[in-house]
């Protein structure tokens, strides 16, 4: 390093006249000494021995180099962390080192960013005070916005409304708009976006405690009307409201039927059959259920969504095309102890579309089938157990079976009704 100085003092004493009335001022030796002194410490990440000809470089020679404005704040943070007993000084030079770069190199809406955001870092009482340096910036930056300063801009609203400087409802308007620049910027898809969702993420995770679903769609509402083109709007609108737990509004659902429309996957169309089960909308339940089978190309899931079908079909009581549907999966996916339970409880379901009480309590013989074939399967075993012990008691009595055929246990029988299926007599005594 000794060597770069000795260079730069032959360079600059011999070309010293030249220098005299340039951006390093009247003493431009010094300047130049100072600029390359504290910028080979930083390089070190000194940064300690850097202040010193830092200081007297950004008070001496203030046009003479962006990298005073660039590396300084890093300087000045960095003795922030070393002498906590001097922060307040160090922050007020923090604070000039921005009103300096602008003075000097212009662009004041970036700068302004970083010190707005800088300011409610380190000293979080003057919130309003980074609120208005913030609110300026954005003003500024529009859709240019740093990540750092929209986050920071929010986080001033945040405190505002805790201390009742402003109402809920102006928060989550100035929400809205945030929420457009990040979209803005995620669309980009660039080295940057990564911070923007961040941000978002952050963001979101706050404006829980002000927001609920009412709120969500009258600010939404709107802009969903003018933007359910845009997909990434459309899914973060989804997951503002999944996170919200809106899933029970019109609202939602219209916004899940958009994104599915946008971008279709076996997984949205299952989301949306559920929903229409519970809008008891069973036709439309199972046409989503089809779309996610036929989209679906695992076998596993293929087989959850059969079943997810077959439920649709149970809870409208069209009981033989549940079974129907659940032993589809099974096809798919062998000795799967869910599609038995499922199968068992179908069969449970429509036992009371049976015309005689003896016909009712056979059918409870078929479903404990299935429940048994379920013990099989240990992540189905206790549940396939509970259900036995449950439905068993529902089974026939020795008097009951010889009054209808003079049945006995062990005998082979075939359950009518609307299930048609071999099993074996047994007796609850």
């Amino acid at each position: 390093m000794i060597k770069n100085f000795v260079f730069i003092l032959i360079l600059t004493l011999s070309y010293g006249d030249s220098f005299s009335q340039s951006k390093y001022g009247v003493d431009s030796v010094k300047c130049i000494t100072n600029l390359s002194l504290f910028r080979e410490y930083y390089k070190q990440k000194n940064y300690m021995e850097a202040l010193s000809p830092w200081r007297w470089t950004f008070q001496n020679c203030p046009k003479a180099s962006g990298n005073i404005y660039k590396n300084g704040p890093i300087i000045i943070k960095s003795m922030i962390k070393e002498r906590p007993e001097q922060k307040k000084e160090y922050v007020d030079t923090l604070m000039l080192i921005y009103d300096q770069r602008i003075e000097y190199f212009g662009n004041e809406g970036y700068v302004l960013g970083r010190k707005g955001a800088d300011l409610l870092r380190y000293d979080k009482s003057k919130f309003l005070d980074a609120n208005e340096i913030l609110a300026r910036s954005i003003a500024l930056q529009k859709n240019s916005s740093d990540a750092g300063a929209v986050l920071a801009y929010f986080n001033t609203l945040d405190i505002m409304v805790k201390n009742e400087i402003i109402s809920e409802d102006s928060l989550l308007n100035r929400y809205s708009a945030l929420m457009s620049i990040i979209d803005y910027n995620l669309k980009k898809n660039d080295k940057k976006s990564k911070f923007y969702q961040k941000t978002s993420d952050a963001i979101n995770k706050k404006i829980v405690s002000y927001i609920d679903c009412g709120k969500i769609e009258n600010i939404f509402q709107p802009k969903f009307t003018i933007n359910n083109n845009d997909t990434d709007f459309v899914n973060r609108l989804y997951n503002i409201l999944s996170k919200q737990n809106c899933t029970d509004t019109e609202f939602h659902f219209q916004v899940s039927k958009r994104l599915h429309e946008l971008l279709p996957s076996s997984s949205s169309a299952s989301k949306l059959g559920k929903i229409c089960i519970k809008r008891k909308e069973f036709n439309q339940a199972i046409e989503y259920f089809d779309m996610a089978i036929e989209i679906e190309e695992d076998s596993d899931k293929r087989a959850k969504y059969l079943l997810e079908k077959a439920d649709a079909y149970r809870i409208s009581k069209n009981y033989s095309s549940a079974i129907l549907t659940a032993k589809q999966a099974t096809n798919l996916k062998k000795n799967w102890g869910e599609a038995f339970i499922t199968i068992g409880n179908i069969y449970v379901a429509g036992a009371g579309n049976c015309s005689s009480d003896f016909e009712k309590s056979t059918v409870y013989w078929v479903a404990v089938d299935y429940f048994t074939k379920a013990l099989s399967d240990e992540l189905t075993n206790e549940r396939a157990r509970k259900s036995i012990n449950t439905y068993s008691k529902y089974f026939p009595t020795k008097e009951e079976c010889f009054f209808n055929g003079s049945l006995q246990s062990g005998d082979s029988y075939t359950v009518e009704c609307w299930v048609n299926k071999g099993t074996t007599v047994r007796t609850s005594d």
